[in-house]
């Protein structure tokens, strides 16, 4: 009690509160606003990156399905899919894949179970199909320079549309067989 008594008559005396004023309190709230601004924009590239390799493993895994074994031809025949439109076809169909792909993989950055934006190409007669997906990062060095659109038996790398994909970028990374 003694030493709250005291405590009380120094702040009357010598006129000082303690804690901020709120002019300080938005100073700091603007430093720490522009700071986490800054992280953020450095952090993106790194973010898309990451992104981009989550993307190139998933088709790598799914790819090994097409190295082992013939082109699956959907029941929709030769064309163009989502990977989400065939899951649950082909799983009803080889009921021993389903212990190795529990669900249906799907683009990191929008992707759903509906529209996972991984793509498959077949041909009419299963002999040829590519799994490929669109990147982020614009300078991701191509690898397959030969063609400019996902192109059966060229092999696994990243190749250059004319146009931009839905991530925003004309790079693709394919797998084919």
């Amino acid at each position: 009690m003694y030493d709250h008594a005291i405590a009380l008559m120094r702040k009357r005396f010598l006129g000082r509160q303690d804690g901020f004023t709120l002019i300080e309190i938005l100073i700091a709230i603007g430093i720490i606003g522009v700071l986490a601004t800054i992280v953020t924009v450095a952090a993106l590239p790194a973010l898309a990156k990451a992104r981009d390799a989550k993307r190139k493993d998933a088709l790598v895994q799914m790819g090994r399905l097409l190295s082992g074994s013939e082109c699956y031809i959907p029941d929709g025949g030769a064309r163009d899919y989502d990977i989400g439109d065939l899951y649950a076809e082909v799983i009803a169909k080889n009921p021993q894949y389903a212990q190795f792909v529990s669900s249906v993989p799907k683009d990191p950055k929008g992707g759903t179970f509906a529209v996972t934006k991984y793509r498959y190409l077949v041909n009419d007669d299963g002999s040829a199909c590519v799994l490929y997906a669109n990147l982020e990062n614009d300078n991701e060095p191509v690898t397959i320079s030969d063609i400019s659109q996902p192109t059966p038996r060229h092999g696994t790398g990243v190749f250059e549309a004319t146009t931009e994909g839905p991530n925003g970028s004309n790079k693709y990374f394919e797998v084919s067989k």
